[in-house]
């Protein structure tokens, strides 16, 4: 009876060696592939190896590699896999600067344009519509155009009437159709 514990004790013990050294070649090839498939520097040392070689001998042909699942390039990366950059601090300043506020300067404003035309309407109070006739050379085809266009125009007094030749001034927007303004009648009508 000791002689079949015997033969059952061996017969198990190198069926336990071989399986340990079966799961021990399994475990240790994935691993060997995953470091050099995820990191460059592995691959890199190999590199330098290959090229010592002697020239004389053709390098010898390795297994062809097994293929490597490949990961497609996101063009939108999520937000957790991102790279996360610290931001400098900035140092508080002791005390804030006043706000200083300079005056307005007195010089003029802006040139106002100004236009002069035959008062063709006054018939709204304060407002008179002014008729301005503009002569130009055509650019191109060396023509006289003349064309014609109409100004609303505000006139505080109400003191130009229908024939006057006045003189307007550009303003600001008085209401919808009023930028202008009189600035003096230059003739009256007859």
């Amino acid at each position: 009876m000791a002689d079949d514990e015997n033969i059952e004790e061996t017969e198990e013990t190198p069926e336990a060696e071989e399986v340990s050294d079966t799961t021990e070649t399994v475990e240790e090839t994935p691993a060997a592939e995953e470091v050099s498939d995820t990191t460059d520097e592995p691959a890199a040392e190999e590199a330098p190896a290959e090229e010592e070689a002697p020239a004389e001998e053709p390098p010898a042909e390795e297994p062809a590699p097994q293929p490597v699942a490949k990961t497609r390039k996101l063009k939108h990366v999520p937000r957790h896999k991102r790279r996360t950059r610290s931001k400098p601090t900035r140092e508080a300043p002791a005390a804030r600067k006043p706000i200083t506020r300079l005056p307005k300067p007195d010089g003029e404003r802006g040139d106002r344009q100004e236009r002069r035309g035959v008062v063709v309407s006054d018939k709204g109070d304060k407002t008179i519509v002014v008729k301005v006739d503009v002569v130009k050379i055509h650019p191109k085809y060396k023509k006289v155009v003349r064309s014609t266009t109409k100004f609303h125009a505000h006139d505080e007094a109400n003191s130009a009437g229908v024939g006057d030749t006045v003189r307007i001034v550009e303003t600001r927007p008085l209401s919808k159709t009023k930028h202008w303004r009189l600035a003096e009648i230059v003739e009256r009508a007859k």
